[in-house]
C-alpha cells in the first residue's frame, strides 16, 4: 500500500521525461532475473518513453542464447532491435527498444572508422556528424541507469557523453517501478549542461 502511494506521488510529479533511456545490466543480472527486462520495458512504455536501450554486458554473448526467446518477447509490445555479435534482428512495432548483448563502445567506434575507410571517405571529410552517421547505435540517451555494481561499461561512450547517470545500490533483480520513477524524478530536477 505504501509503495502504491509513493509511486502515485512520484508519477504525479513527472513533467519532463527523457526521450531515450539506457539500462546497463550485467550478465549476472540477466541470469538472476531474465524476466525483468520485459517488466521494465512495459513500465517505460506505460510512461510514454520514446525509446530505450538495454545493454547486457558479457564477454561471451552466447551465454545469453537461452534468454533470446524471452528477449524477443519485447517485439510483442514494441519495435525490438536485437543486436548480438554481427547479427541484428528487428521485430514488432511501436516505440523502439534496442537490446545489445555484449556490445562494446570501443569496438563500435573502431567499426565506424573502418566503414568510413571502406567507403573512401577522405580524412578531411571526417567530423562528428560523419562519425555518428556510421555508428550502430545512433540514439543519444538522456539518462543511463545502472543497477547494482557501480562501474560503467564502455557501451555508448560516444553517444552518452552528455547523458545523465543514475546509480542504484539495489541489484537489477530487485529493481522496482518506484525505483524507475525515482530516477525519472531526479532526471527532471537536474540542470543539463551538455558539456558547458
Amino acid at each position: 500500500m505504501i509503495y502504491w502511494l509513493y509511486e502515485w506521488w512520484l508519477r504525479r510529479g513527472l513533467r519532463i521525461l527523457p526521450s531515450h533511456l539506457c539500462f546497463l545490466i550485467s550478465e549476472r543480472d540477466m541470469i538472476e532475473a531474465p524476466e525483468k527486462i520485459l517488466e521494465v520495458t512495459e513500465w517505460c512504455l506505460q510512461l510514454g518513453m520514446q525509446g530505450m536501450i538495454f545493454h547486457i554486458a558479457t564477454r561471451n554473448p552466447s551465454r545469453m542464447d537461452e534468454f533470446l526467446p524471452l528477449i524477443r518477447g519485447i517485439g510483442g509490445m514494441a519495435e525490438l532491435h536485437l543486436h548480438r555479435g554481427e547479427k541484428d534482428e528487428v521485430s514488432g512495432s511501436g516505440a523502439r527498444v534496442d537490446v545489445a548483448i555484449g556490445k562494446s563502445g570501443r569496438e563500435e567506434i573502431a567499426a565506424s572508422i573502418r566503414k568510413m575507410a571502406y567507403a573512401g571517405i577522405a580524412p578531411e571529410e571526417v567530423d562528428e556528424e560523419k562519425i555518428e552517421s556510421f555508428l550502430t547505435f545512433r540514439m543519444t540517451p538522456d539518462l543511463l541507469i545502472k543497477t547494482g555494481e557501480s562501474h560503467l561499461t564502455d557501451f555508448l561512450i560516444w553517444q552518452s557523453v552528455y547523458s545523465e547517470l543514475f546509480f542504484f545500490d539495489v541489484n537489477w533483480k530487485y529493481f522496482r517501478r518506484v525505483d524507475l520513477l525515482r530516477a525519472l524524478r531526479d532526471f527532471q530536477s537536474r540542470e543539463r549542461r551538455f558539456g558547458g
